[in-house]
């Protein structure tokens, strides 16, 4: 069986393992947290140049090329 001072050195080890791994945890949440806004912020920003390219594929098709046959062609 242990001594009590075995024990203590236990429960201190246990105790500085607890807190470490606290500390690691709150580091690895903020890095996710971090992660999920500049994934919001690439989506939207794909999502902005997917309509800017649509807008200008429709606008494309609106004008007429400059060598286009001439109608009588």
């Amino acid at each position: 069986m242990s001594t009590p001072q075995e024990m203590a050195e236990r429960i201190d080890t246990l105790e500085s393992r607890f807190a470490f791994q606290e500390d690691t945890i709150g580091k690895l949440n903020d890095v996710i947290v971090d992660q999920q806004t500049r994934l919001a912020q690439l989506e939207k920003t794909i999502r902005s140049l997917l309509e800017r390219a649509a807008e200008q594929e429709n606008a494309a098709d609106l004008i007429e090329p400059d060598d286009a046959p001439p109608p009588h062609y």
